[in-house]
């Protein structure tokens, strides 16, 4: 009997790890290709295999170490400490928030250096100049909440040195003036009307304008009313406009008098109701199954809880 061979069996196919083109990747991540091609050759931040025609080919470990360097810019840390913290990262695995104190609270410091120089020249284009570069490392709400409130704020509580009321004044206008921009640049046709209305006496304008900045975004368009607006013609205002909420804005501790004029207020509006600023925390538990959202004072978590509570995916 003939002995048939039994046939070889395939050879194994090796799995190559798939590789993705810069376009696929600004897609996933959102990071334009310009900021890709940056972060590697400016910073060394990443290292993509190339063809043999030099186009960039991105490993799943790539598109990984993007999304953290996204998670570390939008902590506050630029983009030029973001390799060291990496590289430390992988070699001690130490803590994020030990890391973050090293690294981003000098920077802080070294920016409010520069801009109170500035102030104390009364140098207008320096001011702007620094400005610009702020934000070119940082986010919006880092830049405001990290650097140029924190030094607001201490320039307002100070006044011991001839001048320092006028360097306040300089930092209050142009921070008021620049936040207007951005305000006026974010209104178009947003599917979502919001109405932000101060309590009146409890906020400087600039933080207001603030609040109303961190709460608008490309779904929802912010509606902002002067100080001074009267509160209880805040019912008759928003019949007029109509918007999806209302959010009132304070840094002031609510007293339980304040708490029964919200109320009765939430009682009369056609639309949901917000509160606020530090106001807000402050009043959290007192308005408990009520029918009133409180968002906080936080920049991200104030546009993230207002979206949240318009879905109706927030509880009051």
């Amino acid at each position: 009997m003939a002995i048939t061979a039994m046939p070889h069996p395939p050879p194994l196919l090796i799995k190559q790890e798939q590789l993705f083109p810069i376009r696929e990747v600004s897609r996933l991540t959102g990071v334009n290709p310009v900021t890709l091609r940056a972060w590697e050759r400016r910073y060394g931040l990443i290292q993509p295999a190339r063809t043999e025609s030099g186009h960039r080919l991105y490993s799943m470990t790539d598109i990984e170490r993007v999304q953290s360097i996204l998670g570390w810019i939008g902590r506050g840390v630029a983009v030029s400490k973001v390799g060291r913290i990496l590289a430390k990262i992988s070699e001690v695995q130490a803590s994020p928030s030990i890391i973050e104190d090293e690294s981003v609270q000098a920077d802080y410091v070294q920016w409010q250096t520069q801009i109170k120089a500035a102030l104390n020249h009364f140098d207008d284009v320096e001011l702007g100049r620094i400005y610009g570069q702020v934000f070119s490392t940082y986010s919006l709400t880092v830049v405001f909440q990290h650097i140029l409130m924190p030094l607001w704020i201490q320039l307002l509580q100070q006044h011991d040195l001839f001048g320092e009321t006028s360097e306040w004044v300089m930092l209050d206008g142009f921070l008021r003036t620049r936040v207007l921009q951005r305000l006026f640049l974010l209104r178009g046709t947003q599917p979502l009307r919001v109405v932000v209305s101060a309590i009146d006496g409890q906020c400087r304008k600039l933080e207001l304008l603030l609040a109303a900045l961190y709460m608008g975004s490309v779904q929802v368009g912010i509606r902002l009313l002067a100080l001074g607006q009267p509160f209880d013609e805040l019912t008759l205002v928003c019949e007029k406009i109509k918007p999806h909420a209302l959010v009132l804005f304070s840094n002031q501790s609510p007293t339980p008098d304040f708490i029964r004029r919200l109320n009765r207020l939430a009682m009369g509006l056609d639309c949901r109701l917000m509160l606020a600023g530090d106001s807000a925390d402050l009043a959290q538990e007192s308005l408990v199954g009520s029918s009133i959202g409180c968002i906080g004072s936080e920049g991200g978590l104030m546009q993230q809880r207002l979206q949240q509570f318009l879905a109706g995916t927030l509880d009051t």
